[in-house]
């Protein structure tokens, strides 16, 4: 088989072919055009199987069915409906106690607790979701957390947390159920519902649950009629470079103009944190 072939850059490419080994693709000087012949035989479809990214064979009927999935959904919805609605905290669960970060973290749990009064939730895990916890529990207030079964840095060998009581939190399996859950625990029914997002200082978990908020806020799915501020914890200038990013966006086109406006103002807090979205 032949077929053409512009390279815009200069590359090496390497394709893996599970039947027949590998291909590789010389050099290409830029913006020349070059035909590349090579043989690539009929893949073979097996029967009731498929390839997961790790190339290991899995059975069809070992996928997880949307039957266990609503499952772990309704029993989010059951724990929110016990304990309350209230303020979701997002973060690292890799900054430990002696971390400043952490330390805020605590200070903030105890404060937005004491002022709002009403259930502190997080993912119910170590680093920073851990010191909001804490914090929550020092100001006498009810906390509750979504718990995934595998967690990055500690407490990865266990489902169970390690001093809450577990009526007070669910160890989800799936990051869906979990996802639903931490939303559904922040939509204010009622103007006398308390609930607000707290995205502290984290990585890709982090990102991509506050994101998939701001995305349901931006649609209109949540806060529509009752809003739902987000605040975003700048320690140390930790977010700045991402709001910066989101800034130049609208300079770009990817966004609309005054559509990061909507989504963020900057405001000074304590705790040399910055930017709230109210």
């Amino acid at each position: 088989m032949g077929f053409s072939m512009l390279a815009s850059l200069g590359s090496h490419v390497l394709a893996r072919n599970s039947c027949e080994g590998i291909v590789k693709f010389q050099y290409l000087p830029a913006m020349e055009r070059h035909n590349v012949s090579f043989k690539i035989s009929k893949f073979r479809c097996h029967s009731g199987r498929i390839v997961s990214s790790k190339h290991d064979p899995t059975d069809l009927e070992e996928r997880a069915s949307p039957s266990e999935v609503r499952k772990e959904m309704e029993q989010c919805y059951e724990l929110i409906h016990r304990l309350g609605r209230g303020v979701i905290y997002l973060g690292s669960s890799r900054m430990g106690p002696t971390h400043s970060h952490y330390l805020q973290a605590l200070e903030l749990g105890r404060e937005i607790a004491n002022l709002l009064d009403c259930t502190s939730w997080s993912g119910a895990g170590p680093g920073l979701m851990d010191a909001a916890t804490k914090g929550a529990l020092q100001a006498g207030k009810p906390v509750g957390g979504f718990k995934i079964g595998r967690e990055a840095g500690e407490w990865t060998a266990s489902n169970f947390h390690p001093y809450l009581p577990l009526e007070v939190y669910f160890t989800c399996r799936f990051f869906s159920a979990r996802k639903h859950g931490l939303v559904d625990a922040v939509v204010r029914n009622c103007s006398s519902d308390r609930t607000a997002v707290v995205a502290l200082p984290g990585g890709i978990g982090t990102l991509d649950e506050l994101f998939e908020i701001l995305a349901l806020i931006q649609l209109e799915r949540i806060g529509s009629q009752l809003q739902v501020p987000v605040l975003l914890m700048n320690y140390d200038s930790f977010y700045s470079k991402l709001l910066d990013f989101l800034d130049d966006c609208e300079n770009w086109g990817t966004v609309s103009k005054g559509e990061v406006a909507s989504l963020w103002k900057e405001k000074t807090m304590p705790l040399n944190s910055s930017r709230t979205k109210v």
